[in-house]
């Protein structure tokens, strides 16, 4: 098949059909003049197609892209100054064409197109018995992971299990449950023959799939099928959490006790941008994790401030809504700081008279503060006022709190954008969290309490331990997700979670400015693309989603 015709493919698979992994621990065989026949019928070469499988994941997480298509347009997020997807930010104007929703459908299919090809194809590779179960079961676990992120996104669109072979022009309408009961025969094969651990770290496992599979039932409201997993994990694998939150986003301990499961990416930079005139011409996403660039705030204009490695590059693409930063407590909840920068100490040779290196030179606070304190100051000082309107409008959208967690001192170059911090996509927290939503969904406020409780002590001050926890009356929907807010933002599941509790339109119109007057009940699903509307011929029944132009 020549170029132009792999672009008129149908359903988003415009992609050649092989993109290998560029990650250490899942090592890639890749002999010279290696073609599709020879992937499906050698060990060596399945074994690329198993690692390419993982490698679409990339594209989501730890990308813009995904961030702008998880985080953003929720409660939490609203525009910076350098956005470069405020469709998705504030829904205004979102349509087809938004560049982030056509690429992700572009990959989740061609993902799914490799996975269906290898899951059918998989006893043609010469696997021995035991391998060949396992590897099976992480495509099944890929091929799930794949599919809900595609049913939530856009909801019954084009589904199979069949590999595409050649030019298809027709797509078809799926049912959600359709999706779901392949997710769940597929999650549920992966939890039987995965293995508890990997000596290749980035595999899936056991628990991970148990983990997933937990997130699964909560979505579809199997509330005591999710407890009983969470549970699982929670027990039955050695999983920890750490004692100090603040650990887990540290550089040096990325592989901790808490991760049940990660997109890893290379911390030898030069590895995430390995291309492949086989494997993938089309090329890959540039490096690794981007979220370190994505919530910075522009603290390199400011007197006494350059910028520098430690402080990160500020693309400045998503600033916190006032409502995020009023979540916390800090003064017992050691999560603000953890998350959040409040503080930058001066690094430039040149600075304000009186100011030296490593003194504070911009100081930003969530409160309100006295004009007559902050001018008495020599640093650059941002209250809230300089910050929000009393709606939670920005008065500018330049300088905030920023959050911190993804934040890589460790890239070898002040303008490098590219970081080998791993992205995770379950941790440990998350089960404690799902197995308290289970447990208030099934009417048992005081068992949901114990299990968000585990959480708020961990993230305790040392000694405000009894301040944190709560009661089975402070148990509500709302409670839970902002206690979800408190652990997890920016990790990539917000609009998921206030999707499954069909909270998004309610809480996006209190909390997010951007996106109050805009947001619609059909937002709950997002545009397909306008290039895969196009690119169909039976447009009379594969049709927009309801709602959008």
């Amino acid at each position: 098949m020549d170029r132009k015709a792999l672009r008129r493919v149908a359903v988003g698979l415009v992609m050649p059909l092989f993109v290998i992994g560029c990650d250490l621990d899942l090592t890639e065989y890749n002999p010279g003049g290696l073609t599709a026949e020879s992937v499906f019928t050698t060990p060596e070469g399945f074994e690329s197609l198993v690692n390419a499988a993982y490698s679409y994941t990339r594209w989501w997480y730890g990308k813009e892209d995904g961030f702008s298509i998880s985080e953003i347009g929720t409660d939490l997020w609203m525009s910076g100054a350098g956005d470069t997807h405020p469709a998705l930010t504030s829904y205004q104007h979102l349509d087809g064409t938004e560049s982030a929703v056509d690429l992700l459908w572009e990959k989740l299919y061609a993902a799914l197109n490799l996975v269906n090809a290898g899951i059918n194809r998989i006893d043609e590779a010469g696997l021995p018995t035991s391998l060949r179960d396992v590897r099976e079961a992480e495509l099944r676990f890929l091929r799930a992971f794949y599919l809900w992120h595609i049913v939530e996104t856009w909801g019954g669109v084009h589904f199979t299990t069949e590999e595409t072979q050649g030019v298809i022009t027709t797509a078809n309408r799926t049912p959600v449950e359709k999706f779901y009961e392949q997710i769940f025969q597929d999650l549920e094969y992966a939890v039987e023959h995965l293995p508890v651990t990997t000596p290749d770290y980035g595999r899936a496992t056991k628990p991970a799939a148990e983990a997933f599979l937990a997130r699964m039932h909560l979505t579809r409201g199997n509330y005591q099928e999710a407890f009983d997993l969470a549970k699982k994990v929670i027990e039955g694998y050695g999983f920890a959490l750490l004692p100090n939150y603040a650990d887990l986003w540290r550089m040096d301990n990325l592989r901790n006790s808490e991760i049940v499961w990660a997109v890893n990416y290379s911390t030898v930079i030069a590895n995430n941008d390995l291309r492949d005139p086989i494997l993938y011409p089309t090329g890959h996403p540039r490096g690794g994790n981007n979220g370190h660039l994505l919530f910075g705030m522009i603290y390199d204009r400011e007197p006494g401030m350059v910028r520098d490695i430690a402080n990160g590059r500020p693309f400045n693409r998503y600033m916190p809504t006032a409502f995020l930063l009023d979540l916390f407590d800090e003064t017992r909840d050691s999560r603000y700081d953890a998350s959040f920068r409040s503080v930058w100490y001066a690094n430039a040779p040149t600075r304000p008279a009186g100011m030296n290196l490593g003194d504070t030179a911009i100081y930003i606070t969530k409160y309100s503060v006295p004009d007559e304190v902050q001018q008495s100051k020599i640093y650059r000082f941002y209250d809230r006022d300089d910050i929000y309107r009393p709606d939670g409008s920005p008065v500018q959208r330049l300088r905030y709190p920023d959050l911190r967690k993804f934040l890589d001192p460790t890239r070898p170059t002040v303008q490098e954008q590219v970081s080998g911090r791993d992205a995770f996509v379950i941790r440990l927290a998350e089960m404690y969290l799902i197995a308290a939503e289970a447990q208030f969904n099934l009417g048992n406020k005081a068992l949901a309490a114990d299990y968000i409780n585990v959480i708020r002590e961990r993230a305790a001050i040392p000694g405000h331990e009894a301040e944190m926890r709560v009661g089975p009356d402070d148990i509500t929907v709302d409670f839970i997700l902002d206690e979800r807010a408190r652990e997890l933002a920016g990790e990539q599941l917000r609009w998921f979670d206030l999707k499954r509790t069909r909270k998004l339109v309610e809480r996006v119109r209190m909390h997010n400015p951007d996106a109050r007057a805009y947001i619609q009940d059909f937002h709950v699903v997002r545009p397909i693309p306008q290039r895969q509307l196009d690119a169909v011929t039976n447009k009379d029944t594969f049709t927009q989603n309801p709602g959008y132009n």
